[in-house]
């Protein structure tokens, strides 16, 4: 039995150690979807309030999500949007 007055360890995967925002937040979109929940409402409700349980724990989603800052994940789909809205259709 462990000691529960000990700090438990839990090592990364060397696959998930170095993600990026952007590919966060496609494996926990893709990890919502697989479970059945509206991914975009999910991840909106997590920035908006901080609560991990709107991200289920299906393929670490929910460790992964909280690796990025809220604002980051923000910026990461703002960026996104406003180069595939504006900045492409100007080209």
């Amino acid at each position: 039995m462990s000691n529960i007055n000990s700090t438990q360890y839990i090592k990364a995967t060397s696959d998930d150690a170095n993600l990026e925002v952007s590919q966060i937040l496609e494996k926990v979109y893709k990890a919502l979807a697989e479970k059945g929940y509206n991914p975009v409402t999910q991840i909106v409700g997590y920035i908006m309030s901080g609560d991990p349980t709107y991200i289920t724990s299906h393929n670490g989603a929910r460790s992964l999500i909280m690796r990025a800052e809220r604002d980051e994940l923000i910026e990461e789909a703002l960026t996104y949007y406003i180069n595939e809205k504006f900045i492409k259709k100007q080209v």
